[in-house]
């Protein structure tokens, strides 16, 4: 391998990332925080093996460093696995808002701006009626060339990613594992769907399993990369009640369904500003329009829309 500075400036700092992420107790959130501050993930790679004393060894750790992640790099992107960093101009622009922003993405699919994005989440154990919603949501956001963001779960969120589908829309699945995973194992062919049509997007090594603690931090990136949420059904521990909070966290509008009032949580939140309690799919279009009108040039004439109530 030649001299670090013969690489190409966004390939020698996307390698340094990934070079300081893999380290052993590597804090990502510090660690993104301080490349952006620097503007440079060489420069804080540089300054880390300097504390250490190591920087004149040979051969030279920074180099090295750097050359087994473009190792890393390299296997990712023979097995169709895109990379973006938060120093990339491919790094959606929408995360860089929040305190959550993953220092590195992982994508299969097309990466666009999604500004006109919104999420449509929910609980695993959905009922029939919340189904229905979500379907009918999913797909009204489709029909109007809004992107539905969900996290690829059974129940609700399955049910909003395929109605988005089936309506010929665009749909981002946001996971709580690495890319290469699976999971629900029943979701491996929506995913694949999803990869080739939309986008699937992960903030973990591609390899890495699914764990208590990964769905949480799936749920923070979701609602940085979505322009609002909308909660379809969510019980106290549902991972859907945890998103509407990081939403309102990030300042992302928050849309539910009056039935979901029932809840002490719902009523809590339903008190805070920026949330939106809705009766009908005709109420929600409008609310979603209002919320992304700022996003885009103008807001698009919206076509007939259905008048189904949530209770339908």
């Amino acid at each position: 391998m030649g001299s670090i500075a013969d690489m190409p400036s966004e390939k020698r700092e996307r390698a340094a990332l990934v070079a300081l992420l893999q380290r052993p107790g590597a804090k990502w959130a510090d660690i993104g925080l301080s490349v952006l501050e620097r503007g440079s993930a060489v420069a804080l790679l540089d300054a880390e093996f300097r504390l250490q004393e190591t920087l004149f060894a040979e051969p030279d750790p920074v180099q090295e460093a750097i050359a087994e992640a473009e190792r890393a790099l390299a296997q990712w992107d023979a097995a169709g696995v895109a990379v973006h960093t938060c120093l990339d101009e491919s790094y959606p622009s929408q995360l860089r808002s929040i305190h959550q922003m993953p220092p590195i993405l992982f994508s299969r699919g097309r990466l666009t701006t999604d500004h006109r994005a919104i999420a449509v989440v929910g609980t695993r154990q959905a009922s029939e009626q919340g189904l229905r919603i979500a379907s009918a949501v999913a797909r009204d956001l489709a029909l109007n060339d809004v992107t539905v963001v969900s996290g690829l779960a059974k129940g609700i969120d399955t049910a909003a990613h395929r109605a988005a589908l089936e309506a010929g829309g665009r749909t981002v699945a946001v996971i709580g594992t690495g890319i290469n995973n699976f999971y629900p194992a029943e979701n491996r062919g929506l995913q694949e769907r999803i990869g080739r049509d939309g986008l699937v997007i992960s903030q973990f090594w591609p390899d890495t399993p699914p764990s208590q603690r990964s769905f949480p931090m799936r749920n923070a990136v979701m609602s940085g990369y979505a322009a609002a949420t909308v909660v379809v059904e969510a019980p106290w521990k549902s991972g859907a009640r945890i998103q509407a909070r990081l939403a309102l966290e990030h300042g992302r509008p928050v849309v539910m369904p009056e039935q979901l009032l029932e809840h002490d949580w719902a009523r809590d939140y339903a008190e805070k500003p920026g949330v939106h309690v809705v009766s009908s799919l005709r109420e929600l279009l409008t609310v979603v329009e209002e919320l992304i009108a700022d996003l885009n040039a103008g807001p698009d004439s919206l076509p007939e829309i259905s008048d189904l109530a949530w209770s339908t």
